[in-house]
């Protein structure tokens, strides 16, 4: 079979799947994943399907502004929920399984805010990538009840971009992305000063020109820095501003991740623990 004709089979499964929910709250980030699966669920729905995006120190604004404008080009109703996590002290710490614990808060918040909607579900965009790394998150989805469409249908994440791509999507090439706190190395307190400077510190490749990358931060000032690989020649003839950039933004070690850019990184040393 065709890949086109594979991915025009998942694709009527997921528009059959929303369908068959009658009414449902996405989980709105603005990532690649979620912008689909909310574009899918309101063509199918109309207004049946709405938009709950959350705010935190923990995101950082472009995205919410992001999904704010997302919805209102598209006609889509949106509710944004204050989520802050640092309030919590569990969270805060940044435990091993704080991604459970986030993701269990937030959830708790959008299930609460699609019942005084009437809404009959919640779903998220986790994708069938996701099944392979750390994700505590995804238990604290499974005990709650979300409903989780992409994974359902089986689809990739490459298959989420070129279906996204079909449907003139902004987010079809957007890079990908995780919350702050997944650059905090595990038991490291994570405060809002720390937020900002790997905020800073990310927009400041991304206004270089830098499409996948993180900013890790290791202790109270020390940066590495992950690219992918055929950028890292790019990043080191950056490196006089890029230092200047990041020391005003409080770091005070710069480094350059010779591996480059990775997801889950910060689980790594979760691996070499169970080695030993």
């Amino acid at each position: 079979m065709a890949e086109e004709e594979i991915l025009n089979i998942k694709l009527e499964n997921l528009k059959t799947y929303l369908g068959s929910l009658g009414s449902l709250a996405v989980a709105y980030s603005s990532g690649v994943d979620s912008t689909f699966l909310l574009k899918v669920a309101h063509d199918v729905l109309g207004d049946k399907a709405i938009a709950i995006t959350a705010t935190s120190g923990f995101y950082p604004k472009r995205e919410s502004d992001e999904a704010s404008a997302f919805c209102r080009a598209n006609g889509i109703k949106q509710i944004v929920v204050a989520s802050e996590e640092l309030d919590i002290p569990e969270i805060r710490h940044n435990p091993t399984n704080r991604c459970y614990l986030c993701k269990r808060d937030l959830f708790t918040k959008i299930l609460s805010i699609a019942k005084e909607n009437g809404l009959d579900y919640v779903a998220e965009g986790s994708n069938m990538d996701d099944m392979g790394d750390y994700r505590p998150g995804l238990k604290a989805i499974a005990e709650l009840g979300i409903k989780s469409p992409l994974r359902e249908c089986g689809l990739y994440k490459e298959e989420i971009r070129t279906l996204s791509k079909q449907l003139a999507l902004p987010t079809w090439n957007k890079p990908s992305f995780a919350c702050l706190a997944s650059r905090f190395v595990y038991g490291e307190e994570i405060t809002r000063e720390k937020l900002k400077m790997v905020e800073k510190a990310e927009e400041t490749l991304l206004n270089l020109g830098f499409k996948q990358f993180r900013v890790r931060i290791h202790g109270e000032n020390l940066a590495r820095i992950e690219v992918l690989p055929s950028d890292l020649e790019k990043l080191f003839s950056l490196r006089e501003s890029i230092i200047k950039t990041l020391k005003d933004a409080g770091f005070t070690y710069i480094t350059m991740d010779l591996s480059g850019y990775r997801t889950g990184a910060m689980n790594e040393v979760l691996s070499l623990k169970k080695e030993k």
